[in-house]
């Protein structure tokens, strides 16, 4: 009882969110960051293996989504001064860090396309 009338504040890299879920899905919501960071949680990747592992990303997307992700400090960009350049990705320890939610998820995602699967089947041979 003793938060009545008070509003949590979370700051993060200069951002006011009021709600940490809030702070999260700004982070990593949208259509491709979590996925750029579960095909990273192997380790390194360069860009044009990371971007082929993406089936149906634009360019431009691709490019606007790991750029966001390492605004954040969830990824990491290493160029190397060749020519071409040659640039990877990997996660840092704070992408790292959010492995284990995304991982859930992905079982949770694996779980229910099972069970609906499953149902679908049964629903047919009735």
């Amino acid at each position: 009882m003793g938060n009545e009338g008070s509003i949590e504040k979370y700051i993060f890299k200069g951002k006011e969110y009021f709600c940490s879920l809030e702070l999260v899905m700004d982070m990593i919501g949208g259509r491709w960051k979590t996925i750029v960071l579960f095909h990273l949680k192997d380790g390194v990747m360069r860009s044009g293996e990371l971007q082929r592992s993406l089936h149906g990303i634009a360019n431009k997307m691709f490019t606007q989504t790991v750029r966001e992700l390492e605004q954040t400090g969830l990824v990491e960009r290493i160029v190397y001064p060749t020519v071409p350049p040659k640039v990877e990705y990997k996660l840092t320890p704070m992408g790292e860090s959010v492995m284990p939610v995304i991982e859930s998820l992905s079982n949770w995602g694996k779980h229910i396309s099972v069970n609906y699967n499953n149902a679908q089947h049964k629903n047919n041979d009735i």
